[in-house]
């Protein structure tokens, strides 16, 4: 029987997308980022390293802790409960970045790490109901909704953050310019933006049922057993195996743009935070557009290509972005990147939920995860090296064309048709 949910259970589901996109825009790709490594580090090209770091240490930590969760979740039922867990998490802890101040690094860090891992972890159990609500035939589009809602919440949200917060002259409020009050208080705004609009996925989705849940010890028990019997499942699930095998590489390369293109346009082309969350604006304008417009090309052509399209596309945006000294030039790039950019994340969500066995979403979702962070310290680690060692960001960035090129190499192994079959879902 092919899933089925009414339009208010995905305007719901898509309206958390909208809620949490205001935690990656502001915090981990343009505001907070680019506040850590030109108001809270020493200098920018340590800060750039250090916030590497950060992100480095999120990567391992969802990469380990993804799959075993999601088994634990699809074992004892546990799927809305972990996600209401590590939706209250980043919210409080996108709340308490608002307090370090220039020299706490490390208190800065840890915050941003615990944050960025609740975020992640979120996610895995958010994306595990795409099958439940989503028709075979309609997937690609409601994922594809998902993702243009969620780059409408981070653009509106940015919106907000600029003309509440970070233009005013004096700043509003009684935030004191000199502390970076007024940059730091967007932090409160991204905590409270995603409370109000995560609220709708609480109340009208659905989760399934579990007959009769067991005990903590033997749901633990039964779900690492599951976690190995998923594994190998992942294994004889070859088109799977083979998607996340090619999402291990290219969405490195989507983790280091996010993680650093503030940073970049910051370090490179001197924009000022308010230039930054402008050009933000017009990255998720252009990301929304993407999202949608790819989604009715996922159903009709397939994941697959979707996501090839959008791989030579943002290599090509790279490129760009990394030669170029013109700003012109680089706003070219840039939005670039933001049109191709969620059509990659929301075709590849969409082509995992056509291989995936009904009832093992979570445990799917945990390894969709797990391949989205296991390698995911690798290009901001290279980037933060290559950027202490020749002294300017231009090489670090560099290294995002190299993880898009492999990664579409190995996509190209991927039957889409034999993983639709072998799913059951057909």
């Amino acid at each position: 029987m092919k899933p089925s949910a009414s339009s208010k259970t995905i305007w719901a589901w898509s309206l958390y997308d909208f809620a949490n996109s205001a935690f990656t825009t502001l915090i981990v790709t343009f505001v907070y980022a680019t506040f850590f490594a030109k108001g809270i580090a020493p200098d920018e090209n340590t800060g750039t390293e250090l916030w590497s770091t950060g992100i480095t240490i999120s990567a391992l930590l969802v990469a380990f802790l993804s799959p075993f969760l999601g088994a634990v979740a699809d074992k004892g039922g546990y799927r809305k409960r972990f996600l209401g867990i590590t939706t209250i998490v980043c919210i409080l802890a996108s709340a308490a970045l608002y307090f370090p101040q220039q020299g706490q690094i490390y208190f800065a860090l840890t915050i941003f790490v615990i944050a960025n891992v609740a975020f992640e972890m979120a996610n895995v159990f958010y994306n595990a109901f795409l099958p439940d609500i989503a028709p075979l035939e309609k997937i690609g589009r409601i994922s594809g909704y998902g993702w243009a809602l969620g780059y409408a919440g981070g653009l509106l949200c940015m919106v907000a953050g600029l003309f509440f917060f970070v233009q005013p002259d004096p700043p509003l409020l009684g935030l004191d310019a000199s502390s970076s009050q007024h940059i730091r208080a967007t932090n409160l705004l991204v905590a409270a933006w995603f409370a109000i609009f995560s609220i709708p996925m609480f109340l009208v989705v659905k989760d399934r049922k579990v007959a009769s849940p067991d005990s903590a010890k033997v749901i633990l028990k039964g779900a690492w057993q599951d976690l190995v019997r998923v594994f190998n499942d992942v294994k004889r699930f070859r088109q799977v195996f083979r998607l996340l095998l090619a999402r291990l590489i290219y969405n490195d390369g989507l983790v280091t743009v996010f993680g650093f293109g503030g940073i970049y346009a910051a370090d490179i082309f001197d924009f000022t935070v308010n230039e930054i969350i402008i050009f933000g604006i017009g990255l998720n304008l252009a990301a929304g557009l993407g999202a949608w417009v790819f989604g009715f090309m996922d159903d009709r052509l397939g994941g697959k290509p979707t996501i090839l399209v959008s791989l030579v596309g943002l290599s090509v945006a790279a490129l760009i972005a990394v030669f170029t000294t013109s700003v012109t030039w680089f706003w070219v790039a840039g939005l670039g990147v933001g049109l191709l950019a969620g059509p990659n994340q929301s075709a590849s969500r969409s082509l995992l939920g056509r291989f995936t066995p009904p009832k093992h979403e979570n445990e799917f979702y945990g390894f969709f995860a797990f391949s989205g962070k296991f390698t995911a310290f690798l290009g901001p680690f290279l980037l933060g090296k290559l950027t202490v060692m020749f002294g300017s960001m231009r090489a670090g960035i560099a290294v995002v064309i190299a993880l898009f090129l492999i990664g579409g190499i190995l996509l190209f192994r991927v039957d889409e048709k034999e993983g639709i079959e072998a799913s059951g879902r057909s």
